[in-house]
């Protein structure tokens, strides 16, 4: 039976991929995005509203319903990055993170779940990082977003199992996507800034590691297999062997540890 998808941040990335998956698998595939698109997969409608203005999102949800009196999944997908030192990130850079990371999540999902706990089935995936699971340096603000997310989630899930609502978080490694060349760097993280050669040093490793990395349709492919599970695990690490087992040295090692391995990754010493 088709399923009634929303998926938002379909302009690319991780959104457009997954949106085309599941259309060609005869979904009836809506997407959300700010701005107009017309290089979508043929049969995908596009909504534009902004995940970050509750009432732009109400709107869109509305539109669907009256065209298609249900929604089956949410994917919450819509994200951005900024990348900077923590003591240099501005109020604004803060909002701009979290407003799109984390309150468009609890934005979308506060439309959906009327409709949805009326059903009583239906599935929110909420699109994660394994950056949720350690703090990324230079990229502080956006794991916590993605912590927020993580939290998130495992609160939603056990106040839906009365409506047979299943979340599923999705977390992420290195994708080669548009994301990094749409990180926002903070403004003082520029030249002259005490962290300037430090910060530099990293996001070259970082961006090294992201356009190396997997394809947006891989992650794509992964989770329409997941959508067609009757009984889903509520986390999916889709990620390379390595980072898969970064994750898991995350769990088991001393957090000193941990720490040394990482900032050694990005390049981080001790002075």
């Amino acid at each position: 039976m088709a399923k009634i998808v929303l998926i938002t941040g379909i302009s690319s990335g991780f959104g457009k991929a997954t949106a085309a998956i599941l259309a060609g698998k005869g979904n009836i595939v809506y997407g959300i995005s700010r701005k107009q698109i017309t290089d979508l997969t043929a049969g995908i409608k596009v909504l534009q509203a902004d995940v970050t203005d509750a009432v732009s999102v109400q709107k869109a949800v509305a539109i669907l319903l009256e065209k298609e009196g249900r929604i089956d999944v949410l994917i919450n997908n819509a994200g951005m990055g900024i990348s900077g030192s923590i003591e240099d990130s501005s109020p604004a850079d803060i909002s701009l993170q979290m407003n799109t990371n984390f309150n468009g999540y609890v934005n979308m999902i506060q439309a959906v779940l009327p409709p949805m706990r009326k059903q009583n089935e239906a599935t929110i995936v909420n699109i994660s990082s394994i950056g949720g699971l350690m703090g990324l340096p230079y990229q502080g603000f956006y794991s916590a977003s993605k912590f927020a997310v993580e939290g998130l989630s495992e609160a939603l899930r056990m106040e839906l199992i009365p409506y047979n609502v299943k979340v599923i978080v999705i977390q992420p490694g290195d994708f080669f996507t548009n994301f990094t060349a749409n990180r926002k760097p903070v403004q003082k993280s520029g030249a002259g800034g005490a962290y300037e050669n430090q910060f530099q040093k990293s996001l070259a490793i970082i961006e090294k590691d992201e356009k190396g990395g997997l394809s947006p349709d891989f992650l794509a492919k992964k989770l329409s297999r997941i959508l067609e599970q009757k009984n889903p695990c509520h986390h999916y690490i889709i990620a390379t062997l390595e980072q898969k087992f970064a994750v898991l040295l995350k769990r088991i090692l001393p957090g000193s540890w941990f720490s040394k391995i990482l900032s050694s990754h990005y390049g981080i010493k001790a002075s």
